[in-house]
C-alpha cells in the first residue's frame, strides 16, 4: 500500500484556488472531489503520461479520512484490479492531477461562484443516472 500522494507541480496552486473559490474546506476535499469528479467521467489513465510530483502532498489518512476504503474501492473497480495493486497509488494520483485541472477550468470558464457550479455538476449527474 502507499503513505502518500503527491499532486503534480502546477496543480499545487490549482488546489489552493479551488479551495478558495468553492469555500468547502480544506483542500483535501478539493483533491477528493477532483478524483472522484475525474472517474466519474469513465477514462482509463495511461501511466506513460503521469506528471511530475512536485506538488501538495498528502498522507492517505488526511487525504481520504475515514472513507480510504470507499476512494480505494472506487478507483480499483474503475481499473478491474485488486485494491492492493501496486499502480493504484499512481492511479489515483493521476486522476487527482486530472479532476483539478477540469475543475479549474470548468469554473472559470463557467462564470458561476463556486456553489452554483457544484451545485450544477451535481444535478448533472443526477440527471445522467
Amino acid at each position: 500500500m502507499f503513505s502518500h500522494i503527491r499532486t503534480s507541480k502546477e496543480n499545487k496552486e490549482v488546489v489552493t484556488r479551488l479551495t478558495n473559490k468553492l469555500n468547502l474546506g480544506t483542500e483535501n476535499i478539493i483533491a477528493r472531489i477532483a478524483l472522484t469528479y475525474s472517474l466519474s467521467l469513465g477514462e482509463q489513465m495511461d501511466l506513460t503520461k503521469m506528471k511530475d510530483s512536485g506538488g501538495k502532498s498528502y498522507s492517505k489518512a488526511v487525504l481520504f479520512g475515514e472513507y480510504i476504503d470507499y476512494y480505494i474501492g472506487l478507483t480499483a473497480v474503475h481499473y478491474n484490479v485488486h485494491a492492493s495493486h501496486s499502480d493504484l497509488p499512481k492511479f489515483i494520483k493521476m486522476h487527482i492531477d486530472v479532476g483539478l485541472n477540469l475543475l479549474i477550468n470548468e469554473l472559470e470558464a463557467s462564470g458561476v461562484d463556486g456553489f452554483d457550479f457544484l451545485a450544477g455538476k451535481i444535478e448533472q449527474g443526477v440527471s445522467i443516472k
